[in-house]
């Protein structure tokens, strides 16, 4: 096999996974947003979505910050060298992530340093199968952490807040998907698409899961049980008021795919893997000789352009913000109200969270913002960073620190996405500060938003982890927790369990 040629058809399918949604997501994504009501936060969120998958289409750049665990499914025939395919495909990954395609996301679980070239010990993911036909069969996903963490399995018979029982029937895998999708909420940059696995152990009922992922948006379950209970998912799930980002709406769920296998008798497992509209699955066909791309995947139909499409009403209110903020300034924002951040921000994940708690801030945090997010950096010739890619990350992982941080440091605003929990509504109340959601998954319309890096510290976490100094102009978020005790995402956690609590009954017999 030539092994330069393999290896830039790789690096081909790792690029367009990035950057590039497959024509089926696009048309879901397009039906949704027809569905939504106009001037709704869900309808403007649907916006920056559709914005931002065409900016990253023209800009060739990733539709989302996170790279999550990339995972390649690889179908080879007989006496083909899988060796020389696994050392392409991370010669491919390296190459990526140094074009600022990918950005460095191999931790080591153990130091927790970053690789900074998305190579590791089982990473990234590769799982060969040979088969009959006369070539190479390569699909890929990049599922971001976000979604991932928001995968969930259920052993039957359990207990489902607001579904009751669920059975070892088909009827008790009905309640654990509907439950799956109300647990997500806007956490899983909602609306999202989930695969399902039905039986085998814990390992294979999610690998079967994750399978689902790689279907047609629009293809019919050769199953019928299982075609039904697909159309049954997603007509149900866009019921719950969950909505786009979890702000409430029309658009929850796109897409339900169901596969099942046998399992032992001890043992009964429904294992679901969520997905978020940033739905980066695509595949290729290689010739096994030349190593050339014969046929791309998920190329079938019309291919949805976003070009000049934005239909949202203006926002009623738009409050403009510069760091330092003042106190008053936050206690007069309030849940649902559209702020626009020109001057400074910082950002801090996981790592500057931890750190922080038990050491001085590198800077001074009196009356600043911090940035939920870990952008894809690139440095240029001259020593320079630039931002590639920059979208919030999932806030409820800093829930444990967030709010002592804020008072520790007089932090007065915390942008994310997905919401916090009680610990940080609390701490806004005391404090004086405001929680405000971004639109997950929207890295280049967020990273158009900066205009500049200004500096970074603690860049011993890796570029994810570090905290990036960023001037900002125009950039927009919305007031879903505010400092009198009011959180969007609390409310429509309780009134997505109550219509959840409406699909008790059983269904299916």
């Amino acid at each position: 096999m030539q092994l330069e040629q393999l290896e830039k058809s790789i690096y081909d399918l790792v690029t367009e996974t990035s950057t590039n949604l497959p024509k089926d997501v696009r048309r879901a994504i397009k039906k949704a947003k027809a569905a939504e009501n106009a001037g709704t936060r869900a309808a403007m969120s649907l916006d920056t979505i559709t914005n931002n998958i065409q900016m990253a289409d023209d800009n060739v750049s990733p539709i989302c910050q996170d790279t999550g665990l990339p995972t390649f499914k690889i179908k080879t025939p007989v006496g083909v060298n899988q060796l020389e395919i696994k050392a392409a495909i991370k010669r491919a990954i390296v190459s990526a992530t140094k074009d600022a395609k990918l950005r460095p996301n191999s931790v080591d679980s153990l130091t927790g340093k970053n690789s900074g070239d998305n190579l590791g010990e089982g990473v990234p993911v590769m799982k060969f199968e040979q088969w009959e036909k006369d070539y190479i069969e390569m699909k890929l996903i990049l599922k971001g952490g976000g979604c991932e963490n928001k995968n969930i399995q259920y052993s039957l018979p359990t207990e489902l807040e607001g579904l009751g029982r669920a059975g070892r029937d088909l009827d008790g895998i009905r309640k654990c998907i509907l439950h799956s999708v109300y647990q997500a909420q806007g956490q899983g940059c909602s609306a999202g698409f989930i695969g399902v696995g039905i039986g085998g152990d814990r390992s294979s009922g999610y690998d079967l899961a994750k399978e689902q992922l790689f279907r047609h948006v629009e293809d019919t379950n050769p199953n019928p049980d299982l075609a039904k209970l697909e159309e049954y998912i997603v007509e149900k799930a866009n019921t719950l008021g969950i909505g786009t980002m979890g702000f409430g709406g029309e658009a929850t769920l796109l897409g339900c795919k169901i596969g099942v296998m046998h399992r032992i008798p001890a043992s009964f497992y429904v294992s679901v893997a969520y997905n978020c509209w940033a739905y980066r699955r695509m595949a290729i066909n290689i010739h096994p000789t030349t190593g050339e791309i014969i046929d791309w995947h998920y190329q079938d139909g019309e291919k949805i352009e976003f070009k000049e499409e934005t239909t949202e009403e203006a926002p009623k209110k738009v409050v403009e913000l510069q760091a330092p903020i003042s106190e008053e300034q936050i206690r007069s924002l309030q849940v649902g109200d559209v702020v626009s951040i020109t001057g400074r921000m910082y950002t801090g994940r996981d790592a500057i969270h931890h750190h922080l708690m038990s050491h001085d801030a590198p800077v001074d945090l009196n009356g600043q913002i911090i940035y939920h997010c870990g952008p894809v950096m690139q440095k240029d010739d001259e020593g320079n960073w630039h931002v590639r890619a920059a979208g919030p990350t999932t806030s409820i992982r800093e829930e444990p620190y967030q709010g002592d941080i804020m008072k520790k440091f007089g932090i007065r605003a915390v942008i994310g996405k997905g919401g916090m929990g009680p610990k940080t509504l609390a701490a806004l109340s005391e404090h004086g500060g405001v929680y405000l959601n971004a639109i997950g998954g929207a890295a280049q319309y967020y990273a158009d938003c900066i205009k500049g890096v200004e500096g970074v510290d603690l860049m011993e976490f890796g570029i994810p982890e570090a905290m990036w100094h960023l001037r900002v102009e125009n950039f927009t978020a919305v007031v879903t927790m505010d400092s009198h005790g009011n959180s969007l995402h609390a409310d429509v956690d309780k009134s997505s369990l109550e219509k959840l609590s409406a699909y008790k009954e059983p269904i299916f017999n």
